[in-house]
C-alpha cells in the first residue's frame, strides 16, 4: 500500500509545490488514496494497543490460574491424606468424573464458545441494555437446559456408572450412583458460572473469573478441614457442591457490580441473537463431545500395552496441564472477546490480529516446549520419584512428557485459531477440526504403538494436535480469504536463534553440572530453579536482541496501555 501511494504521488512533487496544495499533509492528490492511507494508519495504530490489551488480560488470568493450580494441588494432597486410596474414594471419583464431564462438554466448552462471540458483538454494537437483556434470556435457557440434563442424569446414573465402572461390586456401584445423583446439580452451578465468566470477559474483566476456581478449591479445602472429625465420602460430595456455589457466586456478584446483573427473564422467540447463540451451541457441544474420545482412545489402546503404560501417560499429562492452563488456555480465553469485536467485513484486520495472537502464544509456549523436551527427566524425578514410583516409571513418564511437549505448539496455535473460528461463527469448521484431531490420533496411535508402545501413544497425541492446528488454519484462511502467514521467514529468523541458544544453555548445564539425582530435595530444586531462571534470562535477552515485537505488547501491557 505504501509503495502504491508513493508512486501515485510521484517523486517530482517538491515540498514547495506540496505546501500550496490542500492535501499537503498527506502528499497525495487522490482523496481515495488519502482515505486508504488514513484507514491503514488507524488500523496499524490500534492493533498494537489491542494486542497489549490481550496480553494484559492474559497476564491477569495467569496470576489467578497459578493460584488456582496451587490450591488444586493442595486439594488433591489433602484428599489423599484424609481418604488414602479406597474403594469408596474410587466410587467418588467415578461420580465426580461424570459431573465433571458434563461440565467440560456443556458449561466451560460449548457455552463459552457460543455465548461470548454473540454477546461481545451485541455489547459492542448495541450497548449495555441490549446485552443485559440477551444475557438474562440466556440465563433462562441455560437453567431450563441444565434442569433437563440434571433430571436425565439422575434417572440414568445407574447406566452411566455401569459403563464407566463395569468392575464395581453391587454395593460399590450403588454408592457411586448415589454420589453421582447428589453431585449432578454441580452442573447448574458451573454453567451459571461459565455464563457469568463470558459476560465478565466480554466486558474486559479477566482476573475475577481466573480466581473463581481458586475460591472453589479454597472452599473445598476449608470444608474438609472443618468436617474432618466426621469424615465420610459424602463430605467430598458436599465440598464439591460448596466449591461450585462459591465459584458461581463470586462471578455473579461481580457481574452485578459491573451493572450487568444476571436474572432469568422470559426469552423472546423472535430474538435473532439468542437464536444465533443456540444455533452455535449445539454444533460446538457435538464437537466437544467428539473431542472427549481422545483420552478414551489413549486409555483403551494403552490397556493392550505393558502394565503401567496408562499410568505413565496420565502422570505426563498431569505435568503438561500446568503450562497448558497457565499459558495456552489463559491467552486463548483473552483472545475470544477481542476477536469477537473485530469487524467481520474487515478481513485483513481480523487476520492480522489473529495471526499476531497466535504468534504471541507461540512466543510463550515454544521455550516451554524446548525446556520440557530437554529436562523432562529431571522434572519428573522431582515431582514423582518416591515410594512406589519405580525407576522404570521415572524414565517412561519422562519420555512420554518430552513427546507430549512436542505437541504444545500445535495445541497453542489450535486454541487461538479455534477461538477465531468461534468468533467468525463457524460451527461446522469447529466440528471438522475436532474430527481431524480424533482421526489422526487414532490412526497414528495404531501405527506407532506397535513399535514404540506408550511412547507411540504420546507421539500420536502430539501429531494429532499439530495436524489439527494446520487444518484449522487452512479453514480459517479460506473463510476470511486471507493467508494467515503465521510462520513468516522474518518472524522465524527472530524466534529460532533464541530458542537454539536456550536449548544450548540447558544442554551445557546438564553436561557441566549434572542433575544431583542422589542429593536432597533442596539441592535438586535449586538445580531446577537455576535451569528455569537461566533459560528465561537467555531467551528473554536474546529475543529482545532480535527485536521480537512481542516485547512491545508486553511493555504496553505493563504500562497499562489497553485499547
Amino acid at each position: 500500500m505504501k509503495e502504491e501511494i508513493s508512486s501515485a504521488c510521484g517523486p517530482e512533487n517538491t515540498a514547495q509545490e506540496n505546501s500550496k496544495r490542500p492535501d499537503a499533509l498527506t502528499g497525495c492528490a487522490d482523496p481515495s488514496l488519502r482515505e486508504a492511507q488514513s484507514e491503514k494508519s488507524a488500523t496499524e495504530s490500534k492493533r498494537p494497543d489491542a494486542l497489549s490489551g490481550m496480553v494484559t488480560h492474559a497476564m491477569r488470568m495467569m496470576a489467578g490460574t497459578l493460584l488456582s493450580r496451587v490450591l488444586g494441588l493442595i486439594r488433591e494432597m489433602l484428599t489423599a491424606a484424609l481418604f488414602g486410596a479406597t474403594r469408596q474414594l474410587d466410587a467418588f471419583f467415578v461420580a465426580y468424573t461424570i459431573a465433571n464431564l458434563a461440565r467440560q462438554l456443556l458449561a466451560e466448552g460449548a457455552l463459552s464458545a457460543s455465548f461470548v462471540p454473540v454477546f461481545s458483538r451485541v455489547l459492542e454494537t448495541e450497548g449495555n441494555v441490549r446485552a443485559r437483556k440477551l444475557a438474562n434470556e440466556a440465563v433462562s435457557v441455560l437453567m431450563c437446559g441444565c434442569a433437563l440434563v440434571i433430571i436425565a442424569g439422575i434417572l440414568f446414573s445407574p447406566v452411566i456408572v455401569g459403563i464407566i465402572a463395569p468392575g464395581f461390586a453391587p454395593d460399590e456401584k450403588a454408592l457411586a450412583v448415589a454420589l453421582s445423583r447428589a453431585m449432578f446439580p454441580f452442573l447448574l452451578l458451573v454453567s451459571a458460572a461459565a455464563l457469568a465468566m463470558g459476560v465478565l470477559n466480554s466486558m474486559g474483566c479477566f482476573f475475577i473469573p481466573s480466581i473463581a476456581p481458586a475460591l472453589s478449591n479454597l472452599a473445598y479445602i476449608l470444608f474438609l478441614l472443618a468436617s474432618r472429625r466426621h469424615l465420610s465420602v459424602w463430605n467430598l460430595a458436599m465440598a464439591v457442591l460448596l466449591g461450585g456455589f462459591c465459584h458461581m457466586m463470586l462471578q455473579v456478584i461481580w457481574c452485578s457490580r459491573l451493572k450487568m446483573p444476571l436474572r432469568p427473564v422470559m426469552p423472546r422467540r423472535d430474538d435473532t441473537q439468542l437464536r444465533s447463540m443456540m444455533a452455535l451451541f449445539l454444533p460446538y457441544a457435538a464437537g466437544l463431545s467428539l473431542n472427549q474420545l481422545n483420552p478414551v482412545i489413549s486409555r483403551m489402546l494403552g490397556s493392550f500395552l505393558s502394565a503401567g503404560s496408562i499410568s505413565v501417560l496420565t502422570y505426563a499429562d498431569r505435568v503438561l496441564q500446568l503450562p497448558l492452563g497457565l499459558f495456552v488456555i489463559t491467552i486463548s480465553q483473552a483472545v475470544l472477546p477481542m476477536l469477537s469485536r473485530q469487524n467481520p467485513e474487515n478481513t485483513a484486520e481480523f487476520r492480522d490480529f489473529a495471526r499476531d495472537a497466535i504468534r504471541f502464544n507461540l512466543f510463550v509456549i515454544l521455550p516451554v516446549t524446548v525446556g520440557l523436551a530437554i529436562v523432562s527427566k529431571e522434572v519428573v524425578h522431582i515431582l514423582f520419584y518416591r515410594g512406589a514410583f519405580s525407576e522404570w516409571a521415572w524414565g517412561a513418564t519422562a519420555t512420554a512428557l518430552s513427546l507430549y511437549a512436542l505437541g504444545l505448539p500445535g495445541m497453542a496455535s489450535n486454541t487461538v485459531i479455534m477461538r477465531a473460528i468461534y468468533a467468525r461463527r463457524l460451527p461446522r469448521a469447529a466440528i471438522m477440526v475436532t474430527g481431524v484431531t480424533v482421526c489422526v490420533n487414532l490412526a497414528a496411535s495404531l501405527l506407532l504403538m506397535r513399535k514404540l508402545g506408550y511412547a507411540g501413544l504420546a507421539l500420536a497425541g502430539s501429531s494429532a494436535f499439530t495436524a489439527a492446528a494446520l487444518f484449522a488454519a487452512y479453514l480459517l484462511a479460506r473463510d476470511i480469504g486471507e493467508k494467515l502467514s503465521i510462520l513468516e521467514t522474518k518472524w522465524l529468523a527472530r524466534i529460532l536463534p533464541p530458542l537454539l541458544l536456550m536449548g544450548g544453555f540447558l544442554l551445557a548445564l546438564k553436561y557441566l553440572f549434572p542433575y544431583p539425582v542422589n542429593s536432597g530435595m533442596l539441592r535438586r530444586l535449586s538445580w531446577l530453579a537455576v535451569s528455569v531462571a537461566g533459560s528465561i534470562i537467555v531467551y528473554g535477552v536474546s529475543t529482545i536482541a532480535t527485536h521480537c515485537s512481542e516485547w512491545q505488547w508486553i511493555k504496553g501491557a505493563l504500562a497499562g496501555k489497553r485499547r
